[in-house]
């Protein structure tokens, strides 16, 4: 039996989602604790791996097991297993051809930038506090440049895996909401530190060093040095990967 499970966690206190061989990384606290329920070894396949630091609210992930237990004895069973920065939202039995990772149609992510004098103690792990004023307007502009598919070696961190930087980057927006500047986008798929790595040339722009038009040259170069710095990892968030209709995934 193959199980889709829904996952929020706060990555703060671990090193990515991935299995670590020192420290600790999302998937070994969520396997574990469905091997606990399962009473058996479970793996478990993500949408996106997330880099240390980085936060997700819409991860998806799967698992097959040869246990039976309802829906709601493995999510309450999971949780209860669980560290309380870890959290699984919801567990749906699938087909077999599901695959959290293959199966996905795109991946949406989300970066909150605090922009004002002063940094916030109690935000300080959930956003990138920067101090000097930013244009949101022109960071919106300056990302309109990026949409659609495009080879985006400028914007892929020097260790990423993937075997081609061509991806689909479908939605990009920055908007101002008082003393934030969220930066939502949305892609098929993305490079490792892409998201991040935008925002940072984005706030560039913003910040009034250089102009509206360096984003689109920045991606004409497909060279990460002549980008902006990468953007600290405790303001991305993971909010959503979308599916096929025909699995009938919770939202």
């Amino acid at each position: 039996m193959r199980l889709a499970i829904g996952i929020e966690y706060d990555g703060s206190n671990y090193n990515g989602w991935q299995r670590q061989r020192v420290g600790s990384g999302v998937q070994e606290v969520i396997e574990n604790a469905a091997s606990e329920v399962a009473d058996e070894p479970v793996e478990i396949t993500c949408a996106g791996r997330t880099d240390t630091g980085v936060h997700a609210s819409g991860q998806v992930g799967h698992f097959d097991t040869e246990s039976e237990r309802t829906d709601r004895g493995w999510l309450l069973g999971i949780n209860s297993a669980l560290p309380d920065d870890v959290n699984v939202r919801w567990v749906k039995p699938v087909s077999d051809d599901f695959h959290a990772r293959f199966s996905a149609l795109n991946r949406s992510y989300r970066y909150r930038i605090l922009n004002r004098l002063v940094r916030s103690a109690l935000h300080r792990q959930r956003c990138w506090w920067f101090h000097a004023a930013l244009d949101a307007d022109a960071m919106h502009e300056a990302g309109q440049q990026l949409l659609g598919e495009h080879d985006f070696s400028a914007f892929r961190a020097a260790g990423c895996q993937a075997k081609s930087a061509m991806r689909e980057l479908q939605h990009l927006s920055v908007r101002r909401e008082g003393d934030w500047v969220i930066l939502e986008v949305r892609a098929n798929a993305f490079l490792q530190h892409m998201v991040r790595n935008i925002t940072g040339t984005l706030v560039s722009i913003g910040s009034g060093q250089n102009d509206v038009s360096w984003a689109s040259e920045v991606l004409e170069s497909r060279d990460r040095k002549q980008g902006g710095i990468t953007a600290p990892p405790q303001g991305l968030i993971l909010t959503e990967v979308t599916y096929p209709t025909d699995f009938q995934l919770p939202g």
